[in-house]
């Protein structure tokens, strides 16, 4: 709001017997007036002659609106992108004569943003008035990557050993922000794992949420004994028999995973 009194607009008004009085066809102003207004200037002499003139009353609205912004958090999706608009930032933004329009600095979010982010919010009121605000948004990654296995075979080797890294167990594990590590809960193997073993993969994304799948590896001994023989020398016996045992002729045979019979 604003007003005047008629004698703002009397640029010196005067009479050969004196003014009685002078008044204004309008005093009182608002937003609605903002701009040139045409206004009368009635003016009464001691006699009650009266005359009359118009002038322009022009209304200015210099005070810029009140910025109020607020912090924002947002998640991203299983794209890895999150947006906004200006109004979710908007904490009541406010002006004497109304506010035109709203404006977020950034709006648009993804991977690179988790995270605090300065955003500015630019308010412009009805008169081209402008302010601005600060505020935080905060981006967060709170979906799990996706484990994906994948059942492996591997075979033991002339020690009795085998052994596995994570990706072979992996069958394209994958999240919206990318993943950060893979482990399996068993990587060595050896004779006692012949057959099959259940593994757990663990999948770790780059903001720290993890997942987790289970498959199985299989454990295989397909390398055959090494059979080591030895001559013997027996004696028959007065009844014209002999005997052996398979050890008398075994010369050290050897296995990987040790010997379960000899004959």
């Amino acid at each position: 709001n604003a007003s005047i009194v008629a004698a703002d607009i009397d640029g010196g008004s005067n009479d050969n017997c004196g003014i009685a009085s002078i008044a204004a066809s309008m005093t009182s102003f608002d937003c609605s007036n903002v701009g040139a207004n045409s206004v009368t200037l009635t003016v009464t002499d001691n006699n009650g002659n009266v005359s009359t003139c118009s002038t322009t009353v022009t209304v200015a609205d210099t005070i810029a609106p009140n910025a109020i912004c607020q912090p924002v958090t947002v998640q991203l999706n299983a794209t890895g992108n999150a947006s906004i608009v200006a109004a979710d930032i908007d904490g009541g933004s406010n002006d004497n004569c109304g506010i035109a329009s709203i404006a977020a600095s950034q709006t648009s979010f993804d991977c690179s943003n988790v995270g605090a982010n300065n955003v500015i919010l630019t308010v412009t009121d009805n008169n081209g008035n402008v302010s601005t605000c600060s505020t935080t948004v905060t981006v967060a990654d709170t979906i799990a990557p996706n484990a994906i296995c994948q059942p492996v075979t591997v075979q033991l080797d002339a020690t009795g050993n085998a052994s596995i890294v994570a990706a072979d167990i992996d069958g394209g594990s994958n999240d919206n922000c990318g993943i950060a590590s893979i482990a399996a809960s068993t990587t060595s193997f050896d004779c006692s794992n012949v057959g099959a073993n259940s593994v757990t993969l663990t999948v770790t994304d780059n903001n720290g949420n993890v997942s987790t799948c289970s498959t199985t590896v299989t454990v295989q001994d397909t390398i055959a004994p090494t059979a080591i023989c030895q001559p013997v020398t027996v004696q028959l016996d007065a009844s014209g028999n002999a005997s052996i045992v398979a050890a008398d002729i075994d010369g050290g045979s050897s296995d990987n995973c040790s010997i379960a019979s000899l004959s």
